[in-house]
Order: structure tokens, then C-alpha cells, then sequence
């Protein structure tokens, strides 16, 4: 089952970014990369997207877990008669949410690196990346994408 590869590697890249954060980041703090536009900066969210939540890991390890369980048996009961534009996404935002869940369980915490300075735009990493970008996708299929032969309804 290549989506579930994929997933295994993404989730994979996510942990090793985040391990090299924690080794090489944390003790400096911030690395600009094009300075006062994109550094790399460690930092630590209890919380979820831009930190609301703050504080409630049992609450978001709960949520995330169901989420995350229900879109794996989706993605199982239909990997072979749905259309790959649809689980691609899925594939992604399961991948991401695995890698935040692995850093809440782990660590009580989710790592975040990627830091746009020039935007003042909150710090965030890979496994971001992979859920913002998925659940994109995903919603561009919902919209835009016919189901049964991946054109364009019109």
C-alpha cells in the first residue's frame, strides 16, 4: 500500500527535522536563513494551530487521535476504489497530524522551527506543512474535482 509508505516517510522526515531542531536549534534559539525574513527558530507549542489550547495536551492527544484513527480507516476501507486526488490529501494530513501527535505524546509539546519573520507569521514546522497542504488539496478535490474521473466538474 503505497499510501501507506508514503505516510511512514513523511512522518519519518517530520521526526527527523524535528530531532535536528531540538539538538541544533534549541541551544541557540534562532538561525536566520535570509535575515529578518525566514529563520529558523525553535520553539514549543501546547497548544494547536497558532497556540490556542494552550496548555490542554489530553484534550488535543484525544482529538487528534480520533481524527486521525477515522481518516486511517477511511483511507483502508477505500484505498483502492476512490480516486488518488483524494487520497493523497488524506495521506498528507494523516501524516501530519501522526507527527504532531508523536511530539505531544513524547514530549507534551509539538517542536516548531520554521519561523517567517518578515510576515510575523507563528512559528511552525513539517508536519504543519503536511496538514495545511493536504487539507488544501482536499478541499480543492471537494470542490473542484469530479470523483469518478478526477475532471473538473463544469
Amino acid at each position: 500500500m503505497y499510501y501507506f509508505m508514503l505516510m511512514a516517510s513523511l512522518v519519518a522526515v517530520d521526526q527527523v527535522f524535528k530531532y535536528l531542531a531540538e539538538f541544533y536549534l534549541k541551544p541557540m534559539g534562532t538561525f536566520p536563513i535570509i535575515k529578518d525574513v525566514f529563520h529558523l527558530t525553535y520553539g514549543q507549542n501546547t497548544g494547536a494551530a497558532f497556540s490556542i489550547l494552550q496548555g490542554r495536551q489530553g484534550f488535543l492527544i484525544a482529538i487528534t487521535s480520533i481524527i486521525t484513527i477515522a481518516l486511517v480507516v477511511y483511507l483502508i476501507k477505500n484505498y483502492k476504489t476512490q480516486n488518488y486526488l483524494l487520497l493523497i490529501p488524506l495521506t498528507l494530513v494523516i501524516s501530519g497530524s501522526l507527527g504532531n501527535l508523536i511530539d505531544r505524546v513524547r514530549l507534551n509539546y509539538v517542536v516548531d522551527f520554521l519561523d517567517f519573520t518578515l510576515i510575523n507569521y507563528p512559528i511552525f514546522n513539517t508536519a504543519d506543512i503536511f496538514v495545511v497542504s493536504g487539507a488544501t488539496l482536499l478541499a480543492y478535490f471537494m470542490l473542484y474535482a469530479n470523483p469518478n474521473n478526477s475532471q473538473k466538474e463544469g
